[in-house]
């Protein structure tokens, strides 16, 4: 199983995120300050980290160097949405992606599972009923013959297979597309973009296997091998 390692000192979003990332299937171990972070990190072997930038007795900057310099795992900084000097500070130090406090759950799930793939630890294919998703290069094919979809249409289904488990709201799945557009998404409009994704990846739109529906509250994934 995926170890990830948790660097955070504000004991409600430590508990917050160790439910999350648990309940995702990850093994989680947390600290709280950076000096319980380095005599963790010289303990256990992990595969990804989450490191606060502000921490108690420093800063996650040192806690960084000490991972990579003993572990060659993605590293994920998280910071307050007005530091901007910490985030360009956290990248310009080589740090894989950064995380603005406060954060949507499914799109730090999406930033960890992207982070392990391109680090080689998650998978790049997604296979649903016939349908092939390669993350890596962006193609989708069903039943072995490309299908091409708009920008907005693939963050869509990128959306459903990076949440596998999770009932998706038609709030939460605007809220995301809202995100990547960069343009108003409203209710009508996603109805659209279901309606057409459907025509594009299901054997029959009017009977759909891959995107379902639960009435009265949103959409999930079919039955996938993931």
């Amino acid at each position: 199983m995926t170890h990830l390692f948790l660097v955070e000192d504000d004991q409600v979003i430590a508990k917050n995120l160790l439910i999350l990332l648990q309940n995702e299937g990850f093994i989680v171990t947390h600290a709280a300050s950076k000096s319980e972070a380095l005599t963790l990190l010289a303990e256990n072997k992990f595969d990804l980290a989450l490191v606060d930038i502000s921490l108690p007795d420093g800063n996650g900057f040192t806690v960084y160097t000490e991972i990579k310099s003993q572990l060659a795992i993605p590293v994920l900084f998280l910071t307050a949405s007005d530091d901007e000097a910490s985030i360009v500070t956290g990248l310009n130090m080589g740090a894989d992606d950064y995380i603005i406090k406060p954060f949507r759950p499914r799109e730090l799930l999406a930033r960890i599972k992207n982070a392990l793939r391109k680090n080689g630890q998650g998978p790049a294919i997604f296979e649903v009923q016939g349908l092939y998703v390669d993350i890596t290069s962006g193609i989708v094919r069903k039943n072995g013959h490309e299908v091409f979809l708009s920008a907005l249409e693939y963050r869509l289904l990128l959306i459903f297979v990076n949440n596998p488990k999770i009932i998706l709201t038609r709030e939460q799945l605007l809220e995301e597309l809202w995100d990547a557009a960069g343009e108003f998404v409203n209710d009508n409009t996603l109805t659209v973009y279901i309606k057409r994704l459907r025509e594009k990846i299901e054997d029959d739109p009017a009977k759909p296997k891959i995107i379902l529906t639960v009435r009265g509250i949103g959409y999930r994934l079919g039955g996938s091998n993931v």
